[in-house]
């Protein structure tokens, strides 16, 4: 770590005259600049990709996770009476805040999406659902189901364990998958500027030469390459992060129409999470054309 400072010093404070070592033009910095700024703009939509599906993971799982489901499959005759046990059940069950039947035109609409408006509900042998809401520590779904056999044959307790379960696997290959998107996005400027800094070092062998030959030391031509190719990395870097913060900031607001294509942005502290970009790309920058600096340095001996 106290190595690293003292390279981010000798960038803070170079050296006089060490500017004029590196071109100050070329193809390198432009190639430096917009890797760096591309990267960067990508590393931005990685993030709140990442931060938008662990929200919506976690506010799914949430609400799964504190309400639950019986359904009731009986005959027409005897619906109405296995439905009022079921009630009476629940309501006598501890971890249970409250229970209803839904009603005809609240099952009509949770099945609208897949079979139309004009469904014939009363025609069709369509379960009863009864909405189960939690409290405390919630209930143990093993003994109400038990109860529910023995009481209500028709009846099956849906706890949401099924669903909750994909959405915890999903969010959280998701979230390694950001991870090394994240390291690649990373590890992608730095080859970049790990083949700049060697272009542009080779591209200089006789100005290295000659400054070799008045006396400077390979540290001091080194750390030249160095803070101009950190700094190009770190503008680029910021351009591409305030680019890809702006683009965020248009698109729409979270909306539970919308659901996860209205969510993509960031929210709240989440914002400052792209502003640590820059100085990433910064260290990284600076370890790559050190280590390329030193490597180039050494077969020009």
């Amino acid at each position: 770590m106290s190595a690293l400072m003292d390279r981010i010093n000798a960038l803070l404070a170079p050296e006089k005259g060490a500017d004029r070592v590196v071109p100050p033009t070329g193809f390198t910095a432009s190639l430096t600049m917009f890797s760096s700024g591309a990267m960067a703009f990508l590393a931005v939509f990685a993030m709140a990709l990442s931060l938008a599906t662990t929200r919506l993971a976690d506010r799914w799982g949430a609400e799964l996770a504190r309400s639950s489901t019986v359904r009731i499959s009986a005959p027409e005759e005897q619906m109405a009476a296995q439905t009022s046990a079921v009630v009476a059940i629940l309501e006598t069950t501890p971890g249970v805040r409250s229970a209803r039947a839904l009603s005809d035109a609240e099952q009509k609409a949770l099945l609208e999406p897949w079979f139309g408006p004009d469904l014939p509900l009363e025609n069709l042998p369509v379960p009863q659902l009864i909405e189960v809401v939690e409290e405390g520590d919630g209930f143990d779904p093993q003994g109400l189901r038990l109860r529910l056999q023995a009481e209500a044959p028709g009846a099956a307790l849906d706890d949401h364990t099924r669903w909750r379960r994909p959405l915890v696997d999903a969010a959280n290959r998701l979230r390694t998958l950001g991870i090394m998107s994240l390291l690649l996005i990373a590890a992608t400027p730095g080859a970049m500027i790990t083949l700049a800094a060697n272009a542009a070092l080779s591209a200089n062998a006789q100005v290295v030469s000659v400054l070799r030959l008045v006396g400077a030391r390979d540290r001091y031509i080194a750390n030249a390459f160095v803070r101009r190719f950190t700094l190009r990395a770190f503008v680029g870097a910021l351009g591409g992060t305030l680019l890809g913060m702006i683009a965020m900031a248009l698109l729409p607001e979270a909306s539970t129409a919308g659901g996860f294509l209205t969510g993509l942005g960031f929210q709240g502290i989440h914002w400052f999470w792209p502003l640590t970009v820059p100085p990433l790309a910064g260290v990284v920058a600076l370890l790559a054309t050190r280590a390329a600096a030193q490597r180039t340095l050494k077969g020009l001996t």
